[in-house]
């Protein structure tokens, strides 16, 4: 079995990240159409050009032939308080494991660095670090972990119940 030798995110925007964007649309079209049904023609829209998109890669070592193999794993977008004026905050969605690789808290790796961002860019921009998210029901208390708390009622987004969940990073630690 392949051991996991060393983890990167790799972070883009605009230009940037249009080299990380088909791989990131690769892993939320196997996570969210074909894993959780979503339907596919929800799942991309008019802000992946202008989005943060964060891309995990992992580098295994197959042990018995010395070989090593780089995968993308995984991936997280955030969007700054411009993007959605209605509600003013940076957001969080999109966050997509590759079924084979969620057993190794990469999840909480991708938030965490998702968070890194935000602290910086709202320091850097003088505006609060808040963040909101469209929880599935059954990930609410994931990002319960990281401090986020439920907002509002529950409601339907492309057919599933979500939760609003919000939470204000410390700016300084």
């Amino acid at each position: 079995m392949p051991q996991i030798i060393a983890k990167e995110i790799l972070v883009g925007q605009g230009d940037s990240a249009q080299n990380l964007i088909p791989d990131c649309h690769r892993i939320r079209k196997e996570v969210f159409h074909l894993e959780q049904k979503f339907p596919l023609d929800t799942e991309f829209d008019d802000v992946e050009h202008i989005a943060f998109h964060f891309l995990l890669q992992v580098t295994e070592l197959d042990p018995s032939t010395g070989e090593t193999t780089k995968k993308y794993v995984g991936t997280i977008r955030g969007t700054t308080p411009e993007i959605y004026p209605a509600i003013n905050r940076y957001k969080l969605s999109r966050l997509a494991i590759d079924k084979d690789y969620r057993n190794f808290k990469f999840g909480r790796l991708l938030v965490d660095r998702l968070h890194e961002w935000v602290k910086a860019d709202a320091k850097a921009m003088n505006r609060p670090p808040v963040i909101e998210c469209h929880s599935q029901i059954p990930a609410m208390g994931f990002y319960a972990k990281f401090g986020y708390t439920p907002e509002g009622e529950r409601f339907d987004e492309d057919g599933e119940p979500h939760q609003n969940m919000v939470v204000t990073l410390p700016l300084s630690e």
